[in-house]
């Protein structure tokens, strides 16, 4: 399995309206993604927690091929101030896995 963990940073006072567009995209079916969760980050006022476990690295890369994926993309991208941590892991097991 392959995992991300990474922090987005929203452009101030635009996270509720990049969580939207996030949370809304967490529900469309992608192949090979077993989660994807979106959290607040308690500790920066604009941050963004987003953790995925898919099936392997292409799975993942697959994902951006999908329109949907595209859409939210395009949606967020305005709101978007950048990215502070990025971290790839290799899931071994948990609840829904």
């Amino acid at each position: 399995m392959y995992g991300l963990i990474g922090r987005m940073i929203a452009v101030e006072g635009r996270r509720e309206e990049l969580l939207a567009i996030l949370k809304q995209s967490a529900g469309d079916y992608m192949p090979g993604c077993h989660s994807y969760i979106v959290a607040r980050c308690n500790q920066h006022p604009e941050g963004i927690w987003v953790t995925e476990v898919w099936d392997s690295p292409e799975s993942h890369k697959a994902s951006f091929d999908l329109q949907a994926v595209r859409d939210a993309i395009t949606a967020a991208r305005p709101l978007i101030a950048g990215f502070d941590n990025r971290f790839e892991t290799e899931p071994m097991a948990g609840i829904g896995l």
